[in-house]
């Protein structure tokens, strides 16, 4: 029998001297508790604020993750190849890391894309850049397995898969700070893909989400700091990606590919995302952006080195088939 929910709170919250962090276990039983509906709502706040006080370790996010990925239906029937989620949204500039994955589709990739339609207000999510091409985001599991059998690509919102957990991350509002559940998304894989792609924003939770990757037996993933938050390679800057390969950890640094950095995009056009597939625009930031993303993506998915990843990368932008996005288009 697992213990009163308030037990977890106690352990958290006794002080400096008293408290300490959640075994993995401990950690998955409190999350089961919630997601089952056992706690109370105010015990709810309480343990998501004190750990976000602590700040989750990775043994702590392990154990909500797996908590949370129990309550998943049945892996779909066939291979997803890349999981990639999309929580933050962008405000300095256009979330090109949507080209990025497209182009990984347009070649044979099955990539599954899950997370918010909307959040923080004046940012821009993967939704609203989809609208663009007019594609809508997937309305259940099986038809995001559908849109993934049929062009390779899918957007899968939370509200579809949890609405539980999207009902936790919506507790921001009140409670005015970000929580544990807002990591626990990124690494929930809700298709069951072999391998993932996370971005995040905060030092240090790279590291926390690659340890508590290997924790979780998962064989291939790629973390790092993603502008805005996203899974999305600013190369404007030096990038250390941490990375988890057939389960073992291993850390490579990519370089910046431009000397200056460039001017945030302030009128953030969503229409220019087509343009610049369709060859219509050119915008150096945006094609590096695209194809250092696209880079990442495939030395996880290919177990390549970066710079063998950026010249396939680079090859594969040159021949994008210009007609993906029509015939995406006609099935969404």
């Amino acid at each position: 029998m697992e213990p009163p929910f308030s037990t977890y709170i106690q352990v958290l919250g006794k002080g400096r001297r008293g408290m300490r962090d959640l075994s993995q276990e401990e950690a998955c039983q409190a999350m089961t508790q919630i997601l089952s509906g056992l706690a109370e709502p105010v015990q709810v706040g309480a343990f998501l604020m004190l750990m976000r006080v602590k700040e989750e370790s990775a043994a702590e996010l392990a154990g909500m993750v797996q908590a949370a990925r129990a309550t998943m239906p049945a892996a779909p029937a066939l291979t997803v190849d890349l999981d990639w989620p999309c929580y933050a949204g962008k405000r300095r500039q256009l979330p090109w890391h949507l080209l990025a994955a497209l182009l990984l589709a347009s070649h044979g990739h099955r990539v599954c894309l899950h997370g918010v339609t909307s959040g923080t207000v004046g940012r821009v999510y993967v939704p609203q850049a989809m609208a663009a091409f007019g594609w809508t985001v997937a309305s259940s599991a099986s038809q995001a397995v559908a849109q993934l059998r049929e062009r390779n690509f899918t957007f899968l919102p939370l509200e579809e898969v949890s609405p539980l957990l999207q009902g936790l991350l919506d507790l921001k509002t009140l409670l005015g700070l970000r929580s544990p559940v807002h990591s626990l998304v990124r690494m929930l894989n809700p298709l069951g893909a072999r391998a993932a792609m996370l971005g995040i924003f905060h030092p240090g939770y790279d590291e926390v989400h690659r340890q508590a990757a290997v924790l979780l037996r998962d064989q291939d993933m790629a973390v790092f700091k993603g502008e805005g938050g996203e899974p999305e390679r600013n190369p404007d800057s030096p990038c250390c990606v941490w990375r988890v390969r057939d389960g073992q950890p291993l850390q490579e640094d990519w370089p910046a590919r431009f000397a200056q950095r460039h001017l945030r995009d302030e009128a953030m056009d969503c229409r220019r995302l087509p343009r610049l597939w369709r060859g219509e625009i050119d915008d150096e930031y945006a094609v590096a952006a695209v194809v250092e993303t696209a880079a990442v993506a495939l030395a996880t998915l290919e177990r390549l080195s970066p710079e063998e990843a950026c010249a396939q990368a680079k090859t594969l932008w040159q021949r994008r088939p210009r007609h993906f996005i029509a015939a995406s288009e006609a099935v969404a």
